[in-house]
């Protein structure tokens, strides 16, 4: 590894308490980073106990595996995207679990391996792929994609007021040299923002990074897609536990949550629901859990972290 895959886990007390763990239950880190989260969770299984991490990180897993060494005899770790969680749990004959974690966005060792392009504050060549092995980096985004689709995800997940700016400006350079590092794409967005507007709301990369990291690794359509097959997995009391970074993720768990547990699409005149469709379970958290001042002292990641818990219907 090109460095130490340092990574403070977030809102660590709370999702354990969020998960319920059983000792002898078997549960799911589906983005399992250096192993955090797991270790936390792995701690509290007796042998008859099982924990499944998932990462598509080769370097994350090399991390993990390390770190969870003294529970190997009741964790098994997988290359992989949480999105195949269904497919992974059936090559190893598991129907049903009692617990799902998902922690999503980008972790504290990929943005400071500058080798990897997520980093605006870093020179390197535009990659952000979180699986390596993956074939589409940010690169391809940037030199590939028409004006009209650069606007289009920087407006959808970066929710850049100067997206159509930034898009053409990026189309205009690249017709003159690809753009082919992290800074040279940090100079075509600073030439996009007025500059009286460069000067409040943080780098203006940021918002423009977060979209290009969003789309190369589909984060939002996967995300999107996969929790109401997570909770179709939970055994009855199981918990799905999913922290998210910023206001696109949460609004789609929040969403997704609140349909799971009032799925009917009856009118509101209806007097009985006649659509036949049925709660899952409930959400455990109406308002989402977040850091106290402590773990915000200690871990700026933790600032924009917010936690929503979901528990499966009892038989």
């Amino acid at each position: 590894m090109a460095q130490e895959f340092r990574h403070l886990s977030v809102l660590p007390e709370e999702v354990i308490e969020g998960l319920k763990i059983d000792p002898s239950g078997i549960y799911v880190d589906g983005t399992l980073g250096g192993g955090g989260h797991a270790f936390l969770v792995a701690e509290k299984l007796s042998r008859g106990g099982k924990l499944i991490g998932i990462d598509r990180d080769a370097e994350a897993i090399e991390a993990a595996a390390k770190r969870l060494e003294p529970f190997m005899d009741r964790v098994t770790i997988v290359k992989g995207n949480y999105e195949n969680t269904k497919q992974i749990l059936s090559d190893l004959g598991i129907d049903k679990v009692n617990g799902i974690l998902l922690d999503l966005g980008v972790s504290s060792y990929q943005f400071d391996n500058k080798d990897r392009g997520f980093s605006y504050r870093e020179d390197a060549p535009l990659d952000m792929r979180m699986d390596r092995s993956d074939v589409m980096t940010a690169y391809d985004v940037v030199n590939t994609y028409s004006e009209n689709e650069l606007c289009r995800i920087l407006k959808d997940y970066g929710e850049e007021k100067f997206a159509k700016n930034i898009a053409a400006r990026i189309v205009k350079n690249r017709e003159i040299a690809p753009i082919r590092t992290t800074f040279e794409l940090t100079e075509t967005i600073k030439a996009s923002i007025p500059a009286r507007f460069r000067e409040t709301g943080g780098h203006p990369s940021k918002k423009t990074f977060q979209a290009i990291r969003i789309e190369v690794n589909r984060e939002l359509d996967i995300l999107k897609n996969v929790i109401g097959d997570l909770i179709d997995l939970l055994a009855p009391g199981g918990r799905l536990c999913i922290i998210s970074f910023h206001s696109l993720e949460d609004r789609i768990v929040k969403q997704a949550f609140k349909e799971a547990e009032d799925p009917c699409i009856c009118p509101p005149d209806f007097p009985v629901c006649v659509c036949g469709r049925k709660s899952k379970g409930s959400v455990v958290t109406r308002k989402p859990v977040t850091a106290g001042e402590e773990e915000l002292g200690n871990n700026q990641r933790a600032h924009s972290a917010k936690l929503r818990i979901f528990e499966k219907t009892e038989a």
